[in-house]
């Protein structure tokens, strides 16, 4: 096993032996290794000015910028930790996570600070983009030249605090250690990332999705390309354009791309490795990628919390697209029953996973900290991860649904995943989702909200005649509603509460 060393240290040795490397490139700016670790160290040496000590937390909420990159591992160097907020987030929601983080300085930019107002705030702000929000970033940093005061970082530090998606309830912050990051990074990725990758990065920063590339590309001295706003044909030409290597995409993002009629024009030879994680991932999608998109595919299953993680390599298995793959080195993942017992080989049970790679636990809250852990009979910690899952013959693990979307409709179980899997085959359909709505005659029942393809000529009733032929007796769908686009978040999860609020707000309604 390496010895440990902090990312930001990483940073420094690049710097040291390749100062000219470029480091980080947002739209028409760049800034090579040297550059980047003297901005770190300005950041960090701000930051002391201010009276930060180790283990105290900032946090961050605006878009990818050089800046962002900067402040992040800055915080680091000064043994700080980051709190990076979603902007996408409620302002009720922003407010609560800044408070819950204990953040001494809050960074924002023009377009999250317009967003949230005055609905947070922290003893120092800091305006990214100089833009009036606070104090001026440049006015801010330490003068040119400056070095902070070295401090060493205890691996069991926290680095990041990642606050949950906010998907089933508030958010919650997820503690990360220096160790946990350093051993996703420390070793690097066998998949290839080193001094000649160049990963471009359009999930936001604030993202567990984002950082898994973000973290390994700069410790192993590669180039990282930021893009602000994902669009699909933008995607493709920042591709051609930097020759880029690496990527990591939701599900979403990959629909979009393969869809555009000019995808095949464009030159995306350099790729070695596509990564992909958060959501669902559809074989046939996969299929595709694999046959039109030069270099492998990786899709990642697991949790922000850790535990036990699966990886698919699916330029290897291409017969295996139907599952997230096999536990990676160094992970255990189980299936265990509502009882907590395991389950027989085959059969179908929540998957809990250990690894060395396991959250501290979640901030400020011990209770729910206690209750996402399972032990087995010697004691040892896994992460239950809520999904329900079956192990075949191979040991690939094959997702059925998330244990709370499980519908349960006259005693019997219905998994949401299988009803959108035959809603998926319609020629007409796009994506669908199946959300478990309440009935007084069968407790709960499924709805399907879809969403129809360009000239689709399908209405509602012929959907859902047309599913309820080709699935068993108890999963027929009560409703098939359509919709302009399902609610996602800002890594591509579909919000299915959001979902299930708004049919019931509308039928309270009526």
């Amino acid at each position: 096993m390496p010895e440990f060393i902090a990312l930001d240290a990483l940073v420094g040795q690049t710097a040291a032996v390749a100062p000219d490397r470029p480091a980080v490139i947002d739209g028409e700016r760049a800034l090579n290794y040297d550059d980047l670790d003297q901005l770190i160290d300005r950041v960090a040496a701000a930051m002391q000015a201010d009276g930060l000590k180790p283990r105290d937390v900032i946090s961050i909420c605006a878009l990818s910028s050089i800046e962002y990159v900067a402040t992040f591992l800055g915080a680091l160097r000064a043994g700080v930790a980051v709190a990076p907020l979603a902007p996408s987030s409620t302002p009720q929601d922003f407010a609560a996570m800044v408070q819950d983080s204990g953040a001494k300085i809050l960074f924002m930019d023009e377009t999250t600070a317009s967003a949230m107002g005055t609905a947070a705030d922290a003893p120092l702000r800091v305006s990214l983009d100089d833009r009036g929000w606070g104090r001026p970033f440049s006015a801010w940093l330490a003068p040119a030249g400056t070095r902070p005061q070295p401090v060493s970082i205890d691996p069991d530090w926290t680095l990041n605090i990642i606050y949950s998606s906010g998907t089933t309830g508030t958010p919650k912050g997820i503690v990360h250690s220096h160790y946990l990051r350093w051993r996703q990074y420390g070793q690097l990725d066998p998949l290839g990332y080193g001094p000649e990758a160049v990963t471009l990065l359009s999930t936001p920063l604030y993202s567990n999705t984002t950082l898994v590339c973000f973290n390994p590309t700069l410790a192993g001295g590669g180039t990282v390309v930021l893009m602000k706003k994902f669009d699909a044909r933008g995607f493709l030409e920042l591709s051609e354009k930097h020759r880029v290597t690496h990527t990591m995409l939701v599900p979403v993002q990959y629909r979009r791309i393969m869809a555009l009629p000019d995808f095949d024009r464009f030159d995306l030879s350099s790729y070695q490795m596509k990564f992909c994680t958060s959501a669902p991932f559809a074989a046939a999608l996969k299929a595709d990628i694999l046959k039109r998109w030069p270099g492998g595919l990786t899709e990642y299953y697991g949790m922000t919390e850790g535990g036990g993680s699966c990886a698919l390599l699916a330029h290897e298995h291409p017969d295996k697209l139907h599952t997230v793959g096999q536990p990676m080195p160094d992970h255990e993942v189980r299936l265990i029953d509502d009882n907590g017992k395991p389950v027989a080989p085959g059969e179908i049970g929540e998957i809990v996973g250990h690894s060395p790679v396991i959250m501290k636990g979640y901030l400020n809250q011990p209770e729910k900290t206690a209750e996402t852990f399972w032990h087995d009979e010697t004691g040892k910690r896994f992460v239950r991860t809520g999904d329900i899952g079956r192990f075949d013959e191979d040991g690939f693990l094959t997702l059925m649904d998330r244990k709370k979307d499980m519908i349960i409709s006259g005693g019997f179980n219905i998994y949401p995943s299988d009803l959108e899997a035959v809603l998926a085959k319609h020629e007409d359909v796009l994506e669908a989702a199946v959300v478990a709505m309440p009935s007084e005659e069968w407790g709960e029942t499924p709805v399907a909200f879809v969403v129809l393809k360009p000239a689709a000529a399908v209405d509602a009733g012929a959907l859902k005649a047309w599913t309820n032929s080709r699935v068993g007796k108890t999963q027929r769908l009560s409703d098939v509603v359509l919709v302009d686009t399902l609610p996602r978040s800002a890594i591509g999860k579909v919000l299915k509460r959001e979902l299930r609020d708004r049919r019931l707000a509308s039928t309270n309604r009526a």
